[in-house]
């Protein structure tokens, strides 16, 4: 769903709170016959569908707004080089999803790998595109820790974008190039 230019996302977390409470509401309603639950139940269900889809736009435009300052301020880095004397700074890198985890809850977090090693990605809100296992992308985030007094430098991305098809530079190398048709 867009809202201006904004995606928004439902969360599968909240959909499904929404269904059962809502077949609770209704089971309720049909041995109890009470129309009060009614009253009640559905502006209620109505809100926990409304809440997350608020609270997930507030959060893609806000991180909307501030891309262009990570954009221009974000150093090029490769995963080696992040570590905690970095915490606080901007930082790009370029490397392929290894892995991908939470998606479901609009809260994804990634495994970016590149030649120089691996590191984990996270996002508080949904990318604005899908990205999966095997994508080449770009990310923008700033360097935290892992968790907020102790762990390793993580990148607490503000933007994830696809490049394009991942090169296979090795396949390239390894296989000689045929020159011609021998008969």
């Amino acid at each position: 769903m867009k809202i201006g230019n904004t995606r928004v996302r439902f969360s599968i977390l909240a959909i499904g709170v929404f269904l059962i409470l809502t077949f609770i509401l209704i089971y309720t309603y049909y041995v109890t016959g009470d129309r009060s639950l009614l009253i009640i139940g559905a502006p209620t269900l109505i809100l926990i569908l409304v809440i997350p889809v608020v609270l997930n736009y507030m959060s893609q435009h806000q991180y909307a707004s501030i891309i262009p300052m990570y954009e221009r301020d974000a150093k090029p880095v490769r995963v080696n080089q992040v570590n905690l004397s970095m915490v606080g700074s901007p930082v790009r890198i370029e490397g392929i999803v290894e892995r991908v985890y939470f998606q479901l809850l609009n809260r994804p977090q990634y495994l970016i790998g590149d030649r120089t090693g691996e590191i984990s990605v996270k996002m508080f809100t949904s990318p604005n595109e899908d990205v999966e296992k095997g994508d080449r992308v770009e990310v923008l985030g700033q360097v935290i820790k892992r968790y907020v007094a102790t762990g390793d430098a993580v990148i607490n991305a503000v933007s994830i974008r696809k490049l394009g098809p991942v090169k296979n530079e090795t396949a390239e190398l390894s296989t000689p190039q045929k020159k011609g048709r021998r008969h």
